[in-house]
């Protein structure tokens, strides 16, 4: 499990009043007994209707939401030959119409009641999967029904798609710096003979050959119930369900006379003769290195041995692969190593991203000698047990709501064809022996059946020396698909269309009880209980952020929340990491633009033991010279690669550029120039100006009573002492009093696979009524996707994978923001479709059902949202944050439900306009700066080489 550093305190250790915490942190506390750890059995009810369809109950009368999902046992494995990338493509076109429900229909049934609606697509199998109230169950199955008999698949449709998915593929492979790498040369040198060796996602020259009978023949081959699992989980009544399920679904019958194409599996060939490659790449800030070697199906025997395995080499920050690598040698910025288990096959790849400075050389010679040190020496019994109780950790957190338990199910099916391999699956990590995990690392880990890979950037590239890393090996024979013998569907007209079942009685969600309490020392403690597991979190706010950093100093309240965990209360940062990860326990941390903050995760049966490094971490930390070095260093690799890539460039650019010299636009991370001048001074000075009981709360979620998340408070922090001296004056930055002139900024990025397009301007206050005004503007323009910016840039015009806008939440200032990423060509096309929407949304009147259907757009999103452990705190942590009152959370849905069409136009119209817009384009220029300067003539072109974000003027002079 992933700990991040922590916040802190000054360099005086403080002494607790509780016993028990101080005598735990004296020594090394006992982890929790995996009994303690293991989550119950996942329960459900099993049957098959006539025509083969698998149905699979999971009632919870507790839960706020149900969840209908449909697994379908076809999946990239089954793309036809030539026709790579297929299946997800599919996903994609049977999401958008039937005979009975027009395009968008399926967005509106679920978006507008206040649930939310997916797909996804595997090696395995193909999902489609909606969380909505549970008076909406009766609809879901309905629309299930209505793709699996009676989909319309036209030329509109598929075009649309298919322009949307190579926009996809654009966004996840070809503009970030190692897309490349992870989807298309890992991937397919990871299998040779092998029915997994195509990407799930395809090509674009597969894509563009692909046809509408090849989509028409395909539904036909694939999708019938007998191919399918329906999945319910939540709260509804069992009898209900299985009534409405035979009268929806037991109709649907599939074709005799065809039955599923079957291809043959070629023989996979175990590999005795290592391969090496190297990859070239446009914008790879930092070279890689990976190594990848033939794995096990998910239901081998070993699988157990190599999820333990991998977790000794690469889970958390007490981790082999970390701690050698990253930590001490310091050759890599990142390394890791996981089993990719399916249901046929699987691969294991080990990937390092390089340090600065050092040499793929020098990266791969410490992974290989980590990687013969497992496979020479057995693993000690103590790291044995900490993967162990990590594991066992995350899965009691995977169970946390009724969707969660329902992917467990599906993916336990697909993946192994055993509803009980989720349970049977941690039993097995519990038999694992050391030896166990020194076998498998043998058996396959070893060097002759390795393919090593070197990705380096474009520059790099021997001049005309061509790509060489596809593997050798032969690709299987991939059937095709045989034509489809049914007429096509068509909508059906407007009248004669079946109408979507009613909803039923609404179900009363159980609201989290929530209560509130100042301790002695002036530390705030607000509780709310949210789940019956037995985990908890705790998360610690304080005053001040980002925003209040010095001008030449941005990323000092980052550093300072990082550094405190890399060594504190006598304990190194080596221990801290393998203290907690061997609770099951893990601490995350952030410094936001108003406050800072510390979130500890554990199961309750270690919250104290956690708790009292979560202690230390706040009120003692080292802060020592050599760790600030260190993290230093992590720090500006993790930027280099981060604003390499169009999103996050974009986004950075834009908040300076709306913000200029304010501490709002300041990079809350900083920049390398700012990362480098920070002191340890400085951070000791900031920590002890604003860590103190009195300028903080603590707020507890999860599996505690109110009376039982005090008491724990108490035992935590109530022997932290506060400061003498008056706490300091609030360190929110205000807004400037005059935001700099809108203007356009292009960022140019050559070679960029995409161009990423944000524009925003600036927004009410979080306090303000105004704010909830504009939350559902907001929904209208650009939430999910319904939302106008969605419809226009995707749904008709097929320009990217997705537009959406936010409206942010500052303390003092923030923004609206619209972000999309489409391919550079049509970069001026889309800044015109937002800057449009922009006007369009304070000059268009909302109707009153349109404006009811976003408020409820909204409050669903909110209530899955506290129904979660994470997600009650981190609502109630923004609370804190932004000063408002905890029983936000009860007047929040109300405050949303009051936005009328007039409201929320009024305030569209006063904050929301293209005069008033800030305007990044990041991408590769010289495709679309001729066409984006004729609409914008006044626009500056920054090369991302040269962008200075510590800068108004981004470095321009």
């Amino acid at each position: 499990m992933k700990r991040l550093a922590l916040l802190s305190a000054s360099v005086l250790s403080l002494t607790l009043a509780s016993p028990t915490l101080a005598q735990v942190a004296s020594q090394t506390p006992a982890p929790p007994s995996l009994d303690a750890l293991t989550p119950a059995p996942l329960q459900f009810t099993h049957r098959t209707l006539s025509n083969g369809l698998n149905v699979y109950a999971m009632p919870d009368p507790a839960a706020g939401t149900v969840t209908v999902q449909v697994w379908y046992d076809v999946g990239a494995k089954n793309d036809p030959a030539g026709r790579s990338g297929f299946a997800h493509l599919f996903e994609h076109i049977l999401s958008r119409k039937t005979i009975n429900m027009p395009l968008g229909t399926m967005n509106a049934l679920t978006e507008d009641v206040g649930g939310t609606r997916n797909a996804s697509t595997g090696a395995d199998f193909t999902n489609y999967y909606e969380t909505v109230p549970p008076q909406y169950l009766e609809t879901m199955l309905w629309t299930h029904a209505e793709r699996m008999a009676r989909p319309v698949v036209d030329e509109a449709v598929f075009k649309a798609e298919r322009d949307i998915v190579k926009e996809e593929l654009r966004q996840r492979v070809l503009a970030p710096p190692y897309g490349r790498l992870q989807r298309f040369v890992i991937g397919d040198n990871s299998y040779d003979a092998h029915i997994y060796r195509r990407p799930t996602i395809g090509s674009i020259e597969d894509l563009d050959s692909a046809t509408i009978e090849d989509a028409r023949a395909f539904h036909e081959a694939y999708y019938r119930p007998s191919t399918a699992t329906l999945i319910v989980s939540g709260n509804f009544d069992p009898a209900q369900l299985d009534r409405w399920v035979d009268q929806y679904f037991a109709p649907i019958t599939a074709p005799t006379d065809r039955p599923v194409p079957q291809m043959t599996r070629p023989p996979e060939v175990r590999r005795t003769e290592p391969r090496s490659i190297v990859a070239y790449a446009p914008n790879v800030p930092l070279p890689a290195v990976a190594a990848v070697w033939q794995g096990v199906p998910a239901n081998s025997p070993d699988a157990a041995a190599i999820e333990v395995l991998a977790g000794v080499l690469s889970s958390g920050e007490s981790s082999r692969l970390y701690q050698s690598l990253v930590y001490q040698q310091q050759v890599a910025a990142s390394a890791g190593l996981y089993s990719g288990a399916q249901e046929e096959g699987g691969s294991i790849v080990a990937q390092v991203i390089v340090a600065d400075g050092k040499t793929p050389d020098q990266a791969e010679a410490a992974l290989n000698a980590e990687l013969a040190r497992i496979r020479d020496t057995p693993v000690t019994e103590a790291e044995l047990a900490e993967v162990k109780t990590e594991i066992l950790a995350s899965a009691l957190r995977s169970r946390e709501t009724a969707s969660g338990r329902a992917f467990l199910l599906g993916q336990a099916l697909v993946g192994q064809n055993d509803p009980r391999a989720a349970d049977t699956d941690l039993a097995a990590v519990r038999a694992v022996t050391t030896a166990d995990v020194q076998r498998v690392a043998r058996q396959y880990l070893g060097d002759q059946g390795r393919v090593s890979i070197r990705y380096l950037d474009e520059s790099q590239r021997p001049a005309g020396q061509a790509d060489a890393w596809a593997n050798p090996a032969p690709l299987p024979e991939f059937i095709s698909v045989p034509p489809a013998l049914n007429a096509p569907n068509e909508l059906a007209p407007e009248g004669q269309r079946q109408a979507a079942p009613a909803p039923s009685a609404p179900v009363q969600a159980r609201p989290p009880v929530i209560a509130e309490r100042t301790l002695p020392n002036g530390l705030r403690v607000v509780v709310a209980k949210s789940t019956d597991l037995p985990i908890m979190n705790a998360q610690l706010v304080t005053r001040g952020g980002s925003a209040a950093d010095p001008a030449d100093r941005s990323g000092l309240s980052a550093m300072t929340v990082a550094l405190a965990g890399q060594g504190a209360g006598g304990r190194s940062s080596t221990e801290i990491a393998r203290t907690l990860e061997a609770l099951g326990a893990s601490t995350g941390s952030g410094a936001g633009r108003d406050s800072t903050s510390l979130v500890l995760s554990a199961p309750v049966a270690s919250a104290d033991a956690a708790g009292a490094v979560f202690r230390d971490i706040v009120t003692a930390p080292t802060f020592a010279p050599e760790e600030l070095e260190r993290l230093r260093k992590q720090s500006i690799d993790g930027l280099r690669v981060e604003l390499r890539q169009p999103g996050p460039l974009a986004a950075a650019a834009l908040r300076r550029t709306a913000f200029g010299e304010g501490g709002y636009g300041a990079p809350a991370r900083g920049t390398p120039a700012s990362l480098n001048a920070v002191t340890r001074e400085e951070i000791a000075a900031l920590h002890q100006a604003r860590w103190r009981p009195d300028n903080a709360a603590l707020i507890i979620t999860g599996g505690m009573s109110p009376e039982e998340g005090f008491a724990y408070a108490e035992r935590l922090l109530g022997g932290w002492a506060k400061p003498s001296t008056p706490l300091p004056a609030n360190a929110q930055a205000a807004a400037p009093a005059a935001l700099p002139t809108p203007r356009v900024v292009v960022v140019d990025l050559p070679g960029s696979g995409q161009a990423a397009v944000a524009a925003a301007v600036p927004a009410p206050l979080r306090t303000s009524d105004d704010w909830y005004r504009l939350a559902v503007a907001n929904a209208v323009m650009g939430g999910g996707s319904n939302g106008r910016l969605f419809q226009e840039v995707r749904a008709k015009r097929g320009l990217s994978y997705g537009a959406y806008s936010s409206l942010g939440s500052g303390a003092s200032a923030d923004l609206v923001t619209a972000s999309t990423q489409t391919k550079n060509e049509s970069a001026a096309e889309v800044v015109d479709l937002i800057l449009a929407e922009f006007d369009r949304l304070g000059s268009e009147a909302v109707a009153t059902d349109a404006a009811t259907r976003r408020s409820t757009y909204l409050n669903g999103g909110f209530a899955r949202q506290i129904e979660t452990t994470a997600g009650l705190g981190g609502f109630l942590s923004d609370a804190v944050e932004y000063g408002l009152p905890v029983d936000d959370v009860a007047t929040y849905p109300q405050k949303i439900a009051a936005v009328t069409p007039e409201t929320l136009q009024a305030a569209a119209r006063q904050y929301v306009s293209s005069d008033r817009a800030y305007v990044v384009v990041a991408g590769d220029s010289k495709v679309f700066i001729d066409a984006l300067r004729a609409r914008h003539p006044d626009l500056v072109v920054v090369p991302a080489a040269d962008l200075d974000l510590s800068r108004a003027d981004l470095g321009l002079q």
